[in-house]
């Protein structure tokens, strides 16, 4: 097939589509008689071709996509000047958690922050599609194992959970869990309402004692559908 035309036809794909389409999705277009190598020359191309506009061609978790390039945004959010719902800070911290240190169990998100994890935190990361159960670890009770999904990677403009930025031992001598969790994208925030009859964790981050919880700093935005209650101190 000529190559002008398989661009134009790639390029409308990907400009119409409301996912990312893989490699094969775009082969499909050709009704499988352009090779795979065929479509990734063309890919390289149309990523040469948009490099200097507003908009780019990327590769995420779930195939290739165009997006505004991160310059744009303060541009872009004036069409929608409403500021988003923000998540607490305990969300922030499990995300983050799960998200360097998968396959993960509740029990070793407690071991970590410090504090017993709420249940609706871990439902409203699977309902937005960020965490999955993958699992169940051997031993006592058989906990269920949680992990990051293709969709988390997608929405944060990742290919692998290899990209995240690599942990950072505090000290040679600090404990192995005495780690900060680098970035996820910026969030604000939110102050975490506490359960009826649970005592709130304080909102702002609190002086961190050599062997305390782990000080996690997770600077990303998403959508967020709204704060949820906080977790109790763990016994």
């Amino acid at each position: 097939m000529n190559i002008a035309l398989a661009k134009r036809v790639v390029e409308t794909a990907l400009m119409c589509a409301n996912q990312p389409l893989s490699i094969n999705a775009l082969r499909s277009l050709f009704d499988e008689q352009v090779g795979a190598d065929t479509v990734r020359v063309v890919l390289d191309e149309l990523r040469e071709d948009w490099k200097d506009c507003g908009v780019e061609l990327r590769a995420v978790a779930g195939g290739w996509r165009f997006q505004s390039r991160e310059d744009m945004q303060p541009y872009l959010q004036r069409l929608n000047p409403e500021k988003p719902p923000r998540y607490s800070r305990a969300v922030q911290e499990t995300l983050a958690i799960i998200a360097h240190r998968q396959p993960v169990t509740r029990g070793d998100i407690e071991d970590i922050r410090g504090v017993v994890v709420n249940a609706q935190i871990l439902r409203q990361l699977e309902d937005r599609g960020w965490i999955e159960a993958i699992g169940h670890r051997d031993g006592p009770g058989r906990p269920v194992l949680y992990a990051t999904t293709r969709h988390f990677l997608d929405d944060i403009g990742l290919t692998s959970i290899a990209e995240l930025p690599a942990l950072q031992p505090e000290s040679p001598a600090a404990d192995p869990l005495q780690i900060d969790l680098l970035p996820l994208p910026e969030v604000q925030p939110a102050a975490d309402a506490p359960e009826q009859g649970a005592t709130a964790e304080p909102a702002a981050p609190r002086p961190e004692p050599a062997a305390g919880p782990a000080d996690m700093s997770t600077p990303a935005s998403f959508p967020d559908p709204s704060p949820i209650p906080d977790t109790q101190p763990a016994a």
